[in-house]
């Protein structure tokens, strides 16, 4: 099974520089009255472990638990990658997508077609962001969990985030940051997605670059291993990990703070979550004409 991006270059087109507040606040926007009965079909990034049936029911239950009671009902439907669900948003396919803050950010930073839906409720909707490891790799998640919770401690992990994902230029494409070789050390690999820039970005050219690289370049630094980024798709993330295709997904979610969202929604069974390094807040988006 091959594991190529869909035309990756398009993506980075559309974006000219990618759901879990750092990425910039906006506590200025007011609740979208616009909302309000309107039923919504909302494109989301395929998740490891619901389908489309169970996440209808369990984000239904989490936006009225938010404060979106009456908004109507979100009917989400699954894309394997990012540049499909853009494509889906502005053919009408769908309403509306969701995806994080920070990632919705930057996108609307790139793309003068869409808008952020304004309602201060999807805020209280947040992932933790986590590395995904096969379940018998103990000793591996041991040695990211004892990275992460390193970087936290020494606030190194705080001023990545600050560089790369909170004060970057949202109209710069990230930059690519050099992974350090350790002659004859082991190799980690890591499958990237690029599917939630500027968190997880891949270029045109195919190369990873802002956060993902810069995180995952301190992460062989402490380690002293050397690390591999494999590209994959979103949709496939669970089974280039099981298949051992690679060794380590970037990212999983685990929604946070508990609610109706299931702990186990993007990690199943067979697989591990390490401790979480980034968390977001949710945002939908849609076309400027779409209100």
């Amino acid at each position: 099974m091959k594991f190529q991006r869909f035309a990756k270059a398009l993506l980075a087109c559309v974006t000219a520089a990618a759901l879990f507040t750092g990425c910039g606040s906006q506590s200025g926007d007011k609740t979208d009255n616009n909302f309000s009965g309107k039923d919504v079909q909302l494109g989301m990034l395929s998740h490891m472990n619901t389908d489309e049936t169970q996440m209808d029911e369990h984000y239904n239950k989490l936006v009225e638990t938010a404060g979106l009671k009456g908004a109507g009902k979100f009917t989400p439907k699954f894309y394997e990658n990012l540049r499909t669900m853009q494509l889906a948003v502005e053919s009408g396919d769908v309403t509306q997508i969701s995806l994080y803050k920070c990632v919705a950010e930057y996108l609307v930073a790139n793309n003068d077609k869409f808008e952020i839906v304004p309602n201060d409720a999807l805020n209280k909707i947040q992932d933790s962001f986590c590395f995904a490891v096969r379940k018998e790799d103990t000793a591996l998640k041991a040695d990211l969990d004892k990275v992460i919770d390193e970087m936290k401690a020494d606030g190194s992990l705080d001023k990545l985030i600050n560089e790369y994902i909170i004060n970057a230029d949202k109209k710069q494409a990230p930059p690519k940051i050099d992974i350090p070789k350790v002659e004859g050390a082991p190799t980690i690999k890591f499958g990237v997605t690029g599917d939630l820039p500027p968190l997880d970005y891949v270029n045109a050219d195919n190369t990873p670059a802002g956060f993902n690289t810069a995180l995952l370049a301190e992460v062989a630094k402490r380690l002293g291993r050397n690390i591999q980024l494999v590209d994959i798709e979103t949709g496939g993330r669970a089974i280039a990990l099981t298949s051992k295709h690679i060794d380590v997904v970037f990212w999983a979610i685990v929604p946070f703070g508990g609610g109706d969202m299931p702990a186990d929604i993007d990690k199943p069974e067979g697989l591990e979550l390490s401790t979480p390094y980034f968390k977001d807040s949710v945002a939908h988006i849609r076309l400027k004409s779409d209100k």
